[in-house]
């Protein structure tokens, strides 16, 4: 949904695929090398992903690899090309990804939950709600909600939210062909919440966007509990992506108490 955003190519490479930007960093991000000419990739899909990064980077000088998994940086750190090739890693706390138990949010039992239940239980008695299933049908209703959620924020002025904005946009015009799953929460037929994600593998589902109208006291809580007692019943887990290093979206993820943190890092050539 975000491939407007980096303007991504791809390319196979010894049985992996690899997904990469030339010119993010002129146009949009800023580079941990502080070389705006680098191409920018995502972790290599395959096989060995490890081997493919080490690859490149003697192959290539002006090159950083972005949100890549502790399991891989781990490797990289203690293998002998990585003192050789005179490589850095840099820890990326605003894209470590948040991994909750699924049954937890399900619940919010307890008292660490207190908060979280006081405003689900706010919006249940307080509204006469409606929740779907999102289908295609419902598509254009939650673009309208997504426009009016954006006017509100005033988007415009925002270059992040406006960029957001456009990838949602993207997605939800491609939903079905992406094999996304979502809800959409309806009060006296004004849409009040939305949200869609899709699998990311046979225990674990992933989050992509979740939005609700401020008007709604408690709607980002009831959309999220709802849809999962609703929706992937069976799933374990729950991955709520990344935070981006905005603090109340980071204080609303810490709230839900995270089972893990999936830690990301940047992996570039030392200058």
């Amino acid at each position: 949904m975000w491939r407007n955003f980096y303007g991504f190519n791809f390319i196979e490479w010894r049985e992996h695929l690899l997904l990469f930007s030339r010119d993010i960093f002129e146009k949009k991000k800023e580079p941990a090398s502080g070389k705006k000419n680098s191409l920018y990739f995502f972790p290599p899909v395959g096989p060995n992903p490890t081997e493919i990064i080490i690859s490149l980077f003697k192959e290539l000088r002006d090159l950083e690899f972005h949100r890549v998994p502790e399991t891989i940086t781990n490797t990289i750190q203690n293998s002998a090309d990585y003192q050789s090739l005179n490589l850095q890693i840099l820890e990326d706390r605003d894209n470590w990804d948040y991994v909750y138990e699924t049954e937890n949010l399900r619940s919010l039992a307890g008292n660490r939950y207190r908060q979280n239940r006081r405003w689900l239980n706010k919006f249940l008695e307080t509204y006469d709600y409606e929740f779907k299933i999102l289908t295609e049908k419902e598509v254009n209703r939650v673009k309208e909600l997504q426009l009016e959620w954006c006017i509100l924020r005033e988007c415009e002025d925002d270059e992040g939210l406006k960029e957001e904005e456009l990838a949602i946009y993207d997605a939800l015009d491609n939903y079905s062909t992406l094999g996304f799953h979502g809800a959409l929460l309806c009060v006296d037929e004004k849409c009040a919440a939305y949200t869609f994600g899709e699998m990311l593998n046979k225990d674990t589902m992933v989050i992509h966007v979740e939005k609700a109208h401020m008007e709604y006291e408690g709607a980002y809580q009831a959309i999220n509990n709802l849809f999962l007692k609703n929706h992937f019943k069976d799933v374990l887990y729950v991955n709520r992506e990344q935070d981006l290093g905005v603090p109340g979206l980071r204080r609303a993820k810490e709230s839900y108490k995270p089972l893990r943190m999936e830690k990301k890092s940047i992996i570039y050539h030392k200058t």
